[in-house]
């Protein structure tokens, strides 16, 4: 087994991936499969969570991209900004994690809310995509932490974002 226990910098060349959907890329140990058939340990800081494009340095040198897994998802979407924002706002009240698009946003697939988020006039409908929800109020684009290691949701419930980076 390839065992990952770090970060690769960000402009080295993956030679495989491994895909995940997003409850997949909140856990810091796990076993998977890349997508060239090679079993991997990843075993990281408690708490990471690792985003689409992340790039992950095996033991033996090798690096590895994580690639944002298609999930079941539902998208709404709108011409008209203000109805994105308060959709965004009633489902980040209710502690839901959303994944912000210029013209749309997209949430986890859940009939109620998808009703209610239709009820505030936005067209939903169901897709498979890659979710890469926003990290929350105290964490910033790409999974940074905040400096004193706020939950991903900025509300203490999620998982801690890792505080890694890139070398340039």
């Amino acid at each position: 087994m390839i065992a990952i226990e770090r970060f690769a910098d960000h402009d080295a060349a993956p030679v495989d991936r491994i895909e995940m959907t997003f409850d997949a890329r909140c856990r810091s140990r796990f076993r998977i499969t890349s997508a060239q058939g090679h079993e991997c340990g990843v075993f990281l800081e408690r708490g990471t969570v690792l985003r689409g494009g992340d790039k992950l340095l095996a033991d033996d040198g090798r690096v590895f991209e994580v690639v944002a897994a298609p999930e079941s998802l539902m998208e709404a979407v709108s011409k008209d900004p203000l109805l994105i924002a308060k959709a965004a706002y009633h489902l980040g009240n209710r502690h839901v994690a959303v994944h912000l698009l210029p013209d749309r946003l997209r949430f986890s697939a859940d009939a109620v809310l998808g009703a209610m988020v239709h009820g505030l006039g936005l067209e939903v409908s169901a897709v498979d995509a890659a979710f890469e929800p926003e990290s929350g109020a105290y964490g910033s684009h790409g999974g940074h932490a905040h400096p004193h290691g706020h939950s991903s949701d900025g509300e203490g419930r999620g998982p801690r974002i890792h505080d890694h980076f890139h070398a340039q």
